[in-house]
């Protein structure tokens, strides 16, 4: 399938306010680094470097209308660089395939290790260590590689849960790689959602690709204001706005006693989601920072 492609280079500041911009026209963004700094002492270490601009990039697909949806997305980016925001390029169109966008991923996706899980793309190979769980994983075109320090940062909570509940909830779950990890570090069930279809048919092909396509279950949508089910565990990868907007859903759906993990947080809109969460009775339990970005892990307050 073709598909046109619109990227923009950002600054780490401005990033989330760019992937919002981007998510209005289209079903999901990706943020690939332009740079990796890498440990000298683990090949499998590496990280973004925060002083290297980041790729934000959308598809949709093309359309008469697409004219007036590059205008508007211009539009947009002008007057985010109005209010002073660190560097954001001019906004780039392409159109691409499916093969190019795979293609393109590589070049800046390498195995690497986060904790006691190595992430191995499916073009590479490596055996874990002694103590490591190991997840191949190919993003397709959905976000979630475990580069970014949102990923990062949700993984290192994720692996601080012990014991690892039976069930899981997914709330955005990208390329699947936390409902992967959850499932690897011991979860039973994971019920993973997305609202991008990219980002469902990515998380089943990398469940198919890990042998765990039976225990996860990708689906289409967001939460229901009434939760069906609740879980001891709720992992939510999103952005501020969207965790501000669905912090009374996430409640709702966290088992009490339970674990929720949230990210995707740049650091100056952290106080905002806090209090969005305090204000539906959760409380902070955990916190990690990396290169102005936040991650979170709340319990409920009583």
């Amino acid at each position: 399938m073709r598909w046109l492609e619109l990227s923009v280079e950002a600054d780490v500041e401005a990033v989330e306010a760019v992937s919002e911009i981007l998510g209005r026209v289209a079903d999901g963004t990706a943020v690939q680094p332009t740079r990796l700094i890498r440990d000298p002492g683990d090949e499998l270490s590496a990280r973004a470097d925060p002083s290297a601009p980041f790729i934000v990039t959308a598809h949709v697909a093309p359309d008469g209308d697409n004219g007036a949806l590059i205008e508007e997305t211009e539009r947009a980016l002008w007057h985010l660089q109005a209010f002073g925001l660190r560097p954001v390029g001019a906004l780039r169109v392409r159109h691409v395939d499916d093969a190019d966008w795979t293609d393109a991923w590589k070049e800046h996706y390498v195995p690497q290790r986060i904790g006691r899980v190595a992430i191995v793309p499916s073009w590479a190979a490596d055996e874990p260590q002694d103590g490591e769980v190991a997840i191949t994983l190919d993003p397709g075109m959905a976000f979630g590689t475990g580069l970014h320090p949102t990923t990062r940062g949700c993984l290192e909570l994720l692996q601080e849960v012990a014991p690892m509940p039976a069930r899981v909830l997914d709330v955005g779950c990208g390329s699947g790689i936390l409902s992967l990890a959850a499932l690897r570090l011991g979860a039973e069930r994971v019920v993973a959602v997305d609202t991008d279809p990219l980002a469902i048919d990515a998380t089943r092909a990398n469940a198919e690709r890990n042998g765990l396509a039976g225990p996860l279950e990708a689906r289409a949508g967001s939460l229901d204001p009434v939760a069906a089910e609740r879980f001891p565990l709720v992992l939510a990868n999103l952005v501020a706005a969207v965790l501000v907007e669905l912090a009374p859903r996430l409640a709702a759906h966290l088992e009490p006693g339970g674990t929720l993990i949230a990210g995707g947080i740049i650091e100056t809109r952290a106080d905002e989601v806090i209090a969005a969460m305090e204000a539906v009775g959760l409380r902070v339990i955990q916190r990690r920072d990396e290169s102005e970005w936040v991650s979170l892990a709340l319990a409920h307050a009583s």
